[in-house]
């Protein structure tokens, strides 16, 4: 599994994976960090409705922390994996969501 803390002090490594240098990157972090959280709000849903849960409930993603949330993104645009390799570098799952009751079974 790719994290950060392994290729953060690799400077040929994170610039491969990245296409940034560690620095760009931590420079880059405050901004994403502002820009993820106005699109994903923690108090409503992607629909933008109020949650009915309190923040933490439903599944534990892989991707905790803010560096890794960014990583992945800039991996991805960087290589353009495929999606499960993309999945199995960062341990995801690629398992698909059933398709029971959406209209194909």
């Amino acid at each position: 599994m790719i994290t950060y803390l392994q290729i953060k002090g690799n400077r040929r490594k994170f610039l491969a994976l990245t296409g940034l240098t560690h620095k760009e990157f931590k420079q880059l972090l405050p901004a994403f960090k502002r820009a993820y959280e106005r699109l994903y709000p923690t108090a409503k849903t992607l629909a933008g409705r109020p949650r009915q849960r309190q923040k933490g409930g439903g599944r534990i993603g892989v991707l905790h922390d803010w560096e890794h949330k960014l990583l992945f993104p800039l991996v991805y645009v960087k290589a353009y994996p495929v999606q499960v390799l993309q999945g199995a570098a960062f341990d995801l799952s690629d398992t698909p969501l059933p398709l029971k009751g959406r209209g194909f079974c």
